[in-house]
């Protein structure tokens, strides 16, 4: 089986950290594959402490077959850090298993994301793979399916994919129709377009939804499974863009997948599960405003 180079990139939580490579490390394919550490320069004095043990710790790492560490001279911010290092590794080697600093996969995470990178390699309309799968029911779904949005949290792809993509505000407004963005705001059950404002505006500088604005535009789906293969332990208040919330916490499928799906095209029940999922999520976040406006009205 060719394995693809794993990319973390860290920054200031130690712990968080820790956790993520020891998880990593329980992987079967772990001692087979290659390590790339990208650990971004603090950006003030107040991170200067955390980066440093950050820092130490990673010089420790073993348990791969290699680890190679980068270490920036200067703060390019976590979007920045992203697209520099996975363009790198990606264009060098072909497919990439990329990885942040708060994300804890499964024993079977790179069985998962190695298999489907060698199932669908050819695949020209498959363009990313997720290993997070948000807590939906899962009862009558297939073992992996196809769905359009692009997941961050432990993910992969290829070259020929990563080509497509552009973080480009006036790029995004040409091209986007309004049909479009009612579809890329799943059918206007979530609003993913905000954060394309919000990078517009300067509230947000992310790449992840301009990573899922170049797939989409390009028609392209997301392999998905069932039950996740990873959960993200930084939604604790500790990282720079989460909150402190238990909204995305999942149990870990606690066998590998063997079954990938070769329709190529999207699921209706998973999408319609996804559209479910974020109804109830936003209608949470809007009760949680009005609630926060009225206290303050009427203290």
């Amino acid at each position: 089986m060719e394995l693809a180079p794993i990319v973390l990139f860290v920054y200031n939580r130690p712990w968080h950290t820790q956790q993520t490579v020891k998880a990593l490390q329980k992987n079967k394919l772990a001692d087979r594959s290659d390590l790339f550490i990208y650990s971004d320069s603090p950006k003030d004095e107040q991170s200067e402490e955390a980066v440093q043990k950050v820092r130490k710790y990673i010089h420790t790492i073993v348990g791969f077959q290699t680890v190679t560490i980068r270490e920036r001279e200067k703060n390019l911010g976590l979007a920045g850090s992203i697209i520099d290092g996975v363009s790198k590794v990606v264009n060098k080697y072909g497919r990439i298993i990329v990885l942040e600093d708060d994300i804890a996969t499964s024993p079977y995470f790179l069985r998962y994301m190695n298999d489907a990178l060698n199932f669908y390699q050819d695949e020209e309309k498959v363009m990313h793979i997720s290993g997070y799968m948000f807590p939906i029911d899962h009862r009558g779904l297939r073992e992996t399916f196809f769905y359009r949005v692009t997941s961050c949290w432990g993910w992969a792809t290829w070259i020929q994919a990563w080509k497509y993509f552009k973080k480009d505000i006036k790029w995004v407004y040409q091209v986007f129709s309004r049909e479009d963005r009612r579809a890329f705001n799943l059918d206007g059950n979530h609003n993913f377009w905000d954060q394309i404002e919000g990078n517009k505006l300067g509230r947000l500088n992310s790449w992840a939804i301009f990573w899922y604005a170049s797939v989409f535009m390009r028609q392209g789906l997301c392999l998905h499974p069932a039950r996740s293969l990873v959960n993200n332990i930084g939604h604790d208040g500790s990282g720079i863009h989460c909150g402190n919330s238990k909204k995305f916490t999942v149990l870990l499928i606690d066998k590998p997948i063997t079954c990938f799906e070769t329709t190529i095209k999207e699921d209706p029940l998973a999408l319609a599960r996804m559209k479910s999922f974020y109804r109830r999520y936003d209608g949470n976040i809007i009760m949680r405003l009005a609630g926060s406006l009225r206290r303050k009205l009427f203290p």
